[in-house]
């Protein structure tokens, strides 16, 4: 980073950039390999439980290929929809 003259500091990559498991985000991940695994091992119905994962995953990494930050946005927009109603 550029600045002031001595106020220069090194940023480090990772602090910038998203935290994803397989190309999507960290929380969206694991929450769909749960709901998965819990169909899939808990009910016995492993065709569900494995096309669960896969459609979830793929629809999470293409929204995170869009926006990293998807699920926060998502989450926010659900959470106060009444307020900005029109």
């Amino acid at each position: 980073m550029a600045g002031p003259e001595g106020f220069e500091v090194p940023l480090h990559r990772a602090l910038t950039e998203p935290i994803l498991l397989g190309g999507a985000p960290r929380a969206v991940a694991i929450l769909n390999g749960t709901l998965a695994a819990a169909i899939g091992l808990g009910l016995q119905m492993w065709i569900a439980g494995l096309g669960l994962w896969l459609a979830g995953h793929t629809l999470a990494v293409f929204a995170a290929k869009r926006d990293p930050d998807f699920w926060p946005v998502l989450l926010r927009h659900l959470r106060q929809k009444g307020w900005l109603a029109c």
